[in-house]
């Protein structure tokens, strides 16, 4: 009996020898602020980077800000808490809430300055730690 249990262990440690491992995750949570206050209803993207050449680490992270501007990000491919260690660009906008009232009576669209969006200049590496102080200081000007 012992000598078939080694031998079902020895054939699953040989089939997963080729498995491609899964890319280390560690949770990610922060603040963010425009203008020194809370940023709620935000979207929150990190998307690792890589140099030319390079495959990709994993997935991409996203999160959202509640009314104090608290976020905690997820992974894009299963939704499972964290982000992929590594250095990471960094993107946050503006959720937009659909409205069924006239467009011509609906307020202006708040947009934040591209450059912490579709030109993001924000950067943030994940340690294998973690981290908790994820945050974003944004400028309105």
């Amino acid at each position: 009996m012992a000598v078939l249990f080694r031998l079902a262990f020895v054939a699953i440690l040989a089939a997963c020898i080729g498995c491609p491992s899964r890319a280390s995750v560690a949770p990610v949570s922060g603040v963010i602020t425009l203008d020194g206050k809370p940023l709620p209803n935000a979207h929150v993207a990190f998307q690792p980077t890589v140099s030319a050449g390079e495959k990709p680490p994993g997935p991409g992270s996203y999160g959202n800000t509640d009314s104090s501007g608290a976020y905690s990000l997820r992974l894009m491919d299963n939704d499972e808490p964290g982000a992929v260690i590594g250095s990471h660009r960094v993107e946050i906008r503006l959720k937009t809430e659909s409205d069924d009232r006239d467009p011509k009576s609906r307020p202006p669209a708040k947009n934040l300055p591209l450059r912490y969006n579709s030109q993001s200049e924000l950067q943030f590496k994940v340690e294998p730690g973690g981290s908790k102080a994820a945050n974003f200081d944004l400028k309105s000007q």
